[in-house]
């Protein structure tokens, strides 16, 4: 099925069936259960355990003191992944940036840098066993995914989920006001995750959607991957001044540098005024809106008419 809540299922069951479907996901992706590439098998892994967490943080205070210890259980896997993944995503960072300014890095202009990352990507897999490290990873998902069942998640309403909404959308908000008071790169990856988890719990809600909400998630969409964008050009530039005799010529990494920065301004300039028109409601408002949508939503079971506005 898919990553939302159906109308026929409680909360509470709706919430255990898309937590152990994703999680069975990854590790059978992991495991070779599916017919999938080890990079694309890490890369699926890594964001159905990101949909997970996302939605363990609605039930947090549900979870009690089980949240803390399978959060960190998730975390940990996903950073065990990340270490393979992260060498391949700054490589395809790398070629998206020279792609997007052709004119400035013309020819071989920036060759050096790749040759580099390539390097860096090659050793980095042989440091370490990838079998060993994801049929590892597998195992720790399966003994995750067998105590779903045991998770202090009870009820069928809206209110299981309510505090949780409205607290990520007040961190998204908070998140935005330090990255407007301080844009440096840590406050802008922040707003980044506080926007993911946003745009996770509006699929979750997927039925409630009415025309203004498809648009909604769209711009979730569109922030997210703008936010992501610009971490990951982050990413890459820290890598290579890191270590600037590891990447070639010191024009090289100046070009680069400053073509990161060139993009970084035309994405912050994007996803700004979106976060800003994303979190302009109160946390109360926004929380009181989805319960009204729900509400509608299930209503709906006898009328049957589909909305168009919200």
């Amino acid at each position: 099925m898919a990553y939302r809540l159906e109308h026929d299922e409680s909360v509470a069951s709706g919430l255990r069936r898309v937590i152990a479907e994703e999680i069975e996901s990854a590790g059978e992706g992991l495991s070779g259960g599916k017919k999938t590439a080890r990079d694309a098998a890490i890369h699926d892994a890594r964001k159905s355990i990101k949909k997970v967490r996302a939605t363990l943080r609605l039930v947090r205070e549900q979870m009690g003191d089980v949240w803390k210890p399978e959060n960190a259980r998730l975390r940990d896997i996903a950073a065990r992944l990340s270490q393979f993944r992260d060498a391949l995503a700054i490589i395809q960072t790398f070629d998206d940036l020279k792609n997007r300014y052709k004119d400035e890095a013309a020819g071989t202009r920036l060759r050096s840098i790749r040759t580099g990352l390539v390097k860096r990507r090659r050793e980095s897999s042989q440091e370490e066993d990838m079998g060993i490290v994801l049929n590892s990873a597998a195992a720790g998902l399966r003994r995750i995914s067998r105590q779903v069942k045991n998770w202090p998640l009870a009820g069928n309403g809206f209110e299981i989920i309510t505090a949780g909404l409205e607290k990520t959308y007040r961190d998204g908000r908070k998140a935005l006001e330090h990255a407007h008071r301080d844009p440096n790169p840590e406050n802008f990856h922040e707003l980044r995750k506080r926007v993911k988890d946003h745009w996770y719990h509006i699929r979750l809600l997927e039925g409630l959607w009415t025309d203004v909400m498809s648009a909604y998630e769209k711009s979730l969409k569109d922030l997210e991957d703008w936010l992501g964008e610009d971490h990951n050009l982050t990413v890459l530039k820290e890598t290579v001044t890191a270590e600037p005799a590891s990447y070639g010529k010191p024009t090289e990494i100046d070009l680069m540098v400053e073509l990161i920065e060139k993009y970084q301004k035309e994405l912050r300039a994007d996803a700004v005024p979106l976060a800003e028109r994303i979190y302009e409601e109160k946390p109360g408002e926004f929380s009181r809106r989805m319960k009204h949508l729900w509400d509608s939503w299930h209503a709906e079971t006898e009328h049957g008419p589909s909305r168009t506005a919200a």
